[in-house]
């Protein structure tokens, strides 16, 4: 490995790591720093170095949400933007719930896949589906067109 930061950003799992990597007889060379595990300078540095990388993800979270509230507050929202509007999302469920289309059907209509079209349906007003009527059939006998398992 080139730099030791890569590896880990937290002191603790830094230390856990290379007493389990110690304890399987395993040393590590960090060849972009000069760190070698396998001498007490080597430990002693890998320790050292380790505590700027974690400040530095601290500090990069704290900023990274620093920077989400701000934006919050400005009124934006993060994510991506829905693909269907509430319009549509609107049209989609009346069509699903009044069976005038099947979920391919609406999503062929607006372009998008299938899973875009239920994530927009509401599944608390979503009505299951029946099975669809099938012709009668005697005791034991199949319906039409239904193949066996051993077919």
């Amino acid at each position: 490995m080139t730099r030791l930061d890569r590896l880990s950003r937290s002191v603790l799992h830094l230390v856990t790591l290379g007493a389990d990597l110690r304890g399987r007889g395993i040393e590590l060379h960090v060849i972009g720093q000069g760190i070698d595990t396998s001498t007490m300078e080597g430990r002693a540095m890998s320790g050292m170095l380790s505590v700027p990388a974690e400040l530095q993800r601290e500090l990069i979270v704290a900023n990274t949400n620093d920077g989400l509230a701000a934006a919050r507050a400005r009124g934006r929202i993060g994510g991506r933007r829905p693909r269907l509007t509430a319009d549509r999302a609107a049209l989609a469920q009346r069509l699903y719930d009044e069976r005038e289309k099947t979920v391919q059907q609406i999503a062929d209509m607006f372009g998008v896949p299938r899973s875009t079209v239920y994530g927009h349906l509401d599944r608390e007003k979503t009505l299951p589906r029946r099975p669809k009527k099938t012709t009668a059939t005697k005791p034991g006998e199949l319906p039409a067109g239904y193949l066996s398992p051993g077919v």
